[in-house]
């Protein structure tokens, strides 16, 4: 019977000596009574590889089509670590809530099937979100889903990021300093081919992907099962029903993946999606510096103009920041040439300000509109300023993305103006999108700084546009 590749396309391992305790490894794996397969076995044992007092990998990572046995790894791999290796606090953090539980699930119920590694236990806690397991001695393992400040406040190694295709730069930052005080450590990254047309977190895991194509980082551990193409459309026709192809992606082809089940999800799925999670083809995003930024830094400074002047009617858009510790207020309209200008008018910490700041602004001015996003922080605002009198336009997802999309344009057009602030500037280097549907939107969680200069200045452009009426149909009134 034909079974799948144990040795992947692509390999990278780094020089090192097996490690002293690697036959306590075999026998507590047998222990478990748990059958690695031969490729399962060569992660696990490059990953453990010594260098003199340090892991010969400080980073590991395994890209291969889903479901192939990627978390049987992982469940060896933490539990060795209080168990044998000696290691104090283990964090596993997946994209998803459910996933992090799966993962914890797995192995709260490994321990509970055998007596002897119960016995090691002190504690386990199921409670949603707070997930661990804790042995004796005071060595534990905790699952987190991956947020924009979990993590923050814990100290331990080894790391290990599953569902690496959607770990956004801000995760990163927020749980990746929690190995830097520690003597060896290690971060994995466990997952499939990145499809950037989908995928919009996949930079991170590209990047350690590029380093094993290059070669040249002595400490990285890389295995990746995939097809040789260098996008998902040029796998053809004849490939996507090859037997042969899926045995060549697919380690765990023939043992855990049968042939019809895989011919059955070859004709329920589209090519291309086929060519990403089976054959593991990605469509990998740049990971250059200017590529990160949604909006070039370098076309959004050309078209700043400090003797721009914004004339009324002006739009005024506001926005939180998701903890509420900012808000930034912007304005929006035409110059006297008809071009569009926009400014930041406000930003300033917490939200208790914005209510009499807009009621000031609006009066001052002849506001057209006053909007923010229905959906995001700033629409708690929404009763107090209309019980001021203040009539705010909430704007809805489908509009959010319209809104982007015609900042966007206007910007690589060099058809907006902007007084060139450096809290704007900030923004557009760290800000992230969302899909929504085939458009998309400002991500203000996967954003690694506050964007909420960003997105008020998104959302004021497109409601000086959308939203202003002749003056006989004005929809807002301002007291």
């Amino acid at each position: 019977m034909v079974t799948g590749a144990q040795q992947p396309r692509i390999a990278l391992i780094p020089e090192g000596s097996e490690h002293p305790k690697w036959s306590e490894v075999v026998d507590f794996v047998a222990a478990l009574d748990i059958t690695l397969d031969d490729w399962q076995w060569l992660v696990l044992r490059s990953s453990l590889l010594r260098s003199g007092d340090y892991w010969a990998a400080f980073s590991v990572a395994v890209c291969a089509p889903r479901q192939n046995g990627k978390n049987g790894i992982l469940e060896i791999r933490e539990l060795i670590g209080p168990v044998i290796l000696g290691e104090k606090l283990a964090i596993h953090t997946a994209h998803l809530a459910d996933t992090s539980k799966e993962g914890f699930r797995r192995l709260d119920d490994l321990i509970d099937e055998h007596e002897w590694l119960s016995k090691q236990v002190k504690h386990i806690w199921r409670t949603n979100g707070h997930e661990s397991i804790e042995f004796k001695g005071g060595r534990r393992i905790r699952f987190r889903t991956r947020t924009r400040g979990g993590g923050r406040g814990f100290s331990g190694s080894p790391v290990i990021f599953d569902e690496a295709m959607f770990l956004p730069e801000v995760s990163m930052g927020a749980i990746l300093p929690v190995i830097s005080a520690q003597p060896d450590p290690q971060v994995w990254y466990m997952g499939s081919a990145v499809d950037q047309a989908i995928m919009e977190d996949g930079v991170v895991f590209a990047r350690v992907r590029e380093r094993a194509l290059e070669g040249k980082d002595k400490r990285l551990a890389y295995f990746e099962w995939s097809l040789d193409a260098e996008v998902p459309t040029d796998v053809t026709p004849e490939q996507i029903v090859d037997p042969a192809v899926w045995a060549a992606t697919n380690p765990a082809y023939g043992i855990r993946i049968t042939e019809d089940y895989i011919r059955a999800e070859a004709g329920e799925l589209d090519e291309r999606t086929f060519a990403v999670e089976r054959l593991g083809v990605g469509d990998w995003p740049d990971t250059s510096a200017s590529a990160s930024h949604v909006i070039s830094l370098d076309k959004w400074l050309a078209i700043a103009d400090q003797a721009s002047v914004l004339k009324d009617p002006v739009t005024f858009a506001f926005d939180v920041a998701p903890d509420r510790s900012v808000t930034s207020i912007a304005a929006a309209g035409k110059r006297a040439d008809g071009i569009p200008h926009v400014e930041l008018v406000e930003r300033k910490r917490g939200t208790r300000w914005v209510a009499d700041r807009l009621v000031e602004l609006t009066t001052a001015h002849d506001a057209s509109a006053v909007v923010c996003d229905a959906s995001g922080p700033a629409a708690s605002l929404l009763v107090e300023l209309e019980s001021l009198g203040l009539e705010v336009y909430a704007i809805s997802a489908r509009e959010h993305a319209a809104a982007c999309g015609l900042f966007y344009d206007l910007v690589e057009q060099e058809n907006l103006r902007h007084l060139g602030s450096p809290e704007m500037q900030q923004a557009l280097k760290g800000a992230a999108k969302r899909s929504l549907g085939e458009a998309w939107a400002w991500s203000r969680r996967n954003s690694a700084v506050d964007i909420s200069p960003l997105v008020a200045s998104t959302l004021a452009v497109w409601a000086s546009s959308a939203l202003r009426k002749p003056e006989a149909e004005m929809l807002f009134a301002f007291g």
